[in-house]
């Protein structure tokens, strides 16, 4: 079953952390968002294996976006 990670806040992608194929751990992060100089972590919300990013570093997003997919 894919889970959609989706952002916690209207932002910038600060650092993607994670890649494509790793496995994850249940509220490990995957990517680092930016907003008003303050640094968010995007958390898994499962434990799972990375299916896609779908942003890239520097990427706009708004609250609730997917931006990532787990298995």
């Amino acid at each position: 079953m894919t889970v959609e990670v989706q952002s916690p806040i209207t932002g910038n992608v600060w650092k993607i952390i994670k890649k494509v194929g790793e496995q994850v751990k249940e509220y490990e992060t995957i990517m680092i968002m930016e907003s008003m100089k303050m640094e968010i972590p995007v958390e898994a919300p499962q434990d799972g294996k990375i299916l896609e990013i779908k942003v890239e570093e520097g990427d706009s997003v708004i609250e609730e976006d997917v931006v990532a997919l787990l298995e």
